[in-house]
């Protein structure tokens, strides 16, 4: 019983983590697209960068984990557990939005970006809701 309490905990511990950064990251791209100062830009490029480079691996370590708790609880579980089918698909959403950060880091490092500010702050709002999503099926399981 410790070690599934170990696997979760850090599984919280770097999922907190990644969404630090996958919440501020957007907030970088809403500056990055209402600026016009050049020396601004550049600075947000490194930040941008450093940012969705140093969230990555807790995005790895928070997946790693949760196959991990996954594999401890068993086969039969997991195909019981329908909350955790619906709450891997939005996980699953969520890996796309952080891979298509990648996307957009690439479009702002070649100066590439047609998006505005305001494209950006809705687009920050969808880890948030994956985020209340996820939570509230792995505490409540509802189904």
């Amino acid at each position: 019983m410790t070690t599934i309490l170990w696997l979760k905990a850090f599984h919280v511990i770097f999922m907190v983590a990644w969404f630090a950064g996958i919440f501020y990251l957007p907030r970088l791209f809403v500056n990055h697209a209402e600026s016009s100062n050049t020396d601004v830009i550049e600075q947000l490029k490194g930040m941008e960068r450093r940012l969705l480079f140093f969230v990555t691996p807790f995005a790895i370590l928070t997946l790693v984990l949760g196959l991990a708790i996954i594999h401890f609880y068993g086969k039969e579980w997991f195909i019981a557990a329908k909350w955790l089918h619906i709450k891997l698909t939005l996980v699953i959403l969520l890996y796309i939005y952080h891979g298509y950060c990648f996307k957009l880091l690439k479009d702002f490092k070649n100066d590439k970006n047609k998006r505005s500010g305001k494209f950006y702050r809705f687009f920050n709002e969808v880890p948030v809701i994956i985020l209340f999503a996820v939570i509230i099926l792995a505490y409540i399981k509802p189904v």
